[in-house]
């Protein structure tokens, strides 16, 4: 029986190209993502390559939703392997102009999103003693980033989620590992939001962003899914993927310097 992985916001960018990478290493795959069409091409790629596939149409942050996935996913295979949760979304906005629907809605998918898979799959991992975990968070979940409050306590929630219960599952063994990627050049921009006070520093923002994007060190989709699959199949605790390493771990190193160079660019 081929192992079998479920990953949420399977249908495009890292997530989509995921999928594809551990289809070809044997896995059958379940997709989850919002856009049902989105989700039916990528499955027919898969079974395109010989494995199987199923498309669930999910929105990560309604835990029943979630919960229809995991059973749906089980009744299919019968067992799971890997959960990857990789949905998400990216806010830029100063603190002032972030409201609280702004934040319900991030904290939904980035941080309940990943708690109600869990939730939804750990029974499963825990009658079978075994099983893998892996969070995609962000090095804005290891180092804090201008303009962008919300997000980054989504991404250190993930963080702090992923270490701890590292700790607690190790001894029954299921593994938990988390992949941070930096900026990723794929469909960015299509999930990303701004807010500003109006709407030339809202297109400012956008046009900053996208600057970025443009930028030779940003990741690729399938940089991530190397990442990933270098995770679960070297039981890696954590995977900083690309240039951010460098980021993140000068920040830990000398956080007082990346605190006032970030401070300068954000004034």
């Amino acid at each position: 029986m081929a192992p079998t992985l479920l990953i949420t916001g399977a249908s495009q960018g890292s997530g989509k190209a995921t999928a594809l990478l551990f289809a070809r290493q044997g896995y059958d795959v379940v997709l989850a993502a919002r856009q049902a069409d989105r989700l039916e091409v990528v499955a027919q790629e898969i079974e395109n390559l010989g494995r199987s596939a199923l498309a669930v149409s999910t929105d990560v942050g309604n835990i029943e939703q979630v919960q229809t996935l995991v059973n749906k996913a089980l009744e299919n295979f019968g067992n799971i392997d890997v959960l990857i949760n990789n949905a998400g979304i990216c806010l830029t906005a100063p603190m002032e102009r972030t409201s609280l629907s702004d934040w319900q809605q991030i904290m939904d998918t980035n941080f309940w999103g990943y708690v109600y898979t869990i939730n939804a799959i750990l029974p499963h991992f825990l009658e079978r003693n075994t099983g893998t975990i892996v969070n995609v968070g962000s090095f804005g979940g290891k180092m804090p980033l201008p303009q962008m409050t919300a997000y980054c306590a989504s991404k250190y929630a993930i963080t702090g989620l992923t270490e701890t219960l590292r700790l607690e599952l190790a001894p029954k063994g299921i593994d938990v590992s988390a992949v941070h990627p930096g900026v990723i050049n794929s469909d960015f921009m299509e999930r990303a939001m701004f807010r500003g006070k109006d709407e030339a520093e809202i297109e400012s923002r956008r046009q900053q962003i996208k600057k970025v994007l443009e930028s030779s060190w940003v990741s690729k989709p399938e940089d991530i899914a190397n990442a990933i699959w270098d995770a679960v199949k070297n039981k890696r605790s954590e995977v900083v993927v690309g240039p951010t390493f460098l980021a993140t771990e000068v920040y830990r190193l000398f956080p007082g310097f990346m605190h006032w160079v970030m401070t300068q660019n954000a004034k």
